[in-house]
């Protein structure tokens, strides 16, 4: 019987298995990804360079962050980020019961959803939406598995979009207060976490209307946030 030739075909693998092949290589890739970005800043995001308003964004580790803003963003965005293990069940099934009612649409997703989404996948809307939560929930567990609570918060942080063209909130202090995010006091670190659900309708300075009465919302919040211990993850 004479040798195989150095020439001949492989196998193909066949076409029921391909998916499979696809499926373990997305996992070996959304893993190393994840990896790298536990210790590296995320130098861009998809929603980044889709922004046709430019981008200014300044990395800033979360210890040169004021706690106020981390307390301001837990109470308008995720009171239990601390206690849940990326996904809050509770705010998810009371979100589909309002969307089901036709009442005003609110999403369930918490602080760590957020941060996958906006790390690694798409804004979306209509239908595009429902197909990126899939792999938003498997990136909201990778995470959370490995980079914890507080680098959470840090990418959190830094990648959100704070106003037109503006990203993380040192680059918001400094375009709506003049100064760093190192030194935010309670009404500013409130007004900030106010504009996130809608940055590019949002104005930090002299809000009014909804915006004004949200962030006083979000003020008195800010002491219970600490007073209860529910940033306790972040400075343990």
């Amino acid at each position: 019987m004479s040798p195989a030739s150095p020439k001949a075909k492989r196998r193909k693998l066949p076409w029921y298995l391909r998916p499979f092949k696809w499926l373990f290589w997305f996992i070996v890739a959304s893993v190393v990804w994840v990896l790298v970005y536990a210790v590296v800043p995320p130098p861009v995001t998809f929603t980044m360079l889709a922004d046709g308003n430019g981008i200014t964004k300044d990395w800033t580790g979360l210890s040169r962050i004021d706690r106020n803003m981390v307390a301001a963003a837990i109470a308008a965005e995720d009171g239990k980020f601390c206690s849940h293990d990326g996904f809050d069940r509770d705010a998810i099934e009371q979100a589909i019961e309002r969307n089901a009612k036709g009442k005003r649409m609110r999403g369930g997703s918490t602080i760590s959803q957020q941060t996958a989404k906006n790390v690694f996948l798409w804004q979306g809307s209509g239908w595009t939406r429902y197909v990126r939560k899939v792999p938003e929930v498997w990136f909201t567990f990778l995470i959370e598995k490995i980079w914890g609570k507080r680098r959470i918060m840090e990418v959190y942080l830094n990648v959100a979009e704070t106003g037109l063209g503006t990203y993380g909130v040192e680059a918001g202090a400094q375009r709506y207060f003049k100064h760093g995010a190192g030194k935010l006091t309670p009404a500013e670190a409130a007004r900030i976490a106010a504009i996130l659900p809608l940055p590019k309708k949002r104005e930090a300075v002299s809000p009014s209307g909804f915006t004004r009465r949200y962030g006083n919302t979000i003020r008195a919040r800010i002491g219970v946030v600490k007073r209860d211990g529910l940033d306790a993850c972040i400075y343990k």
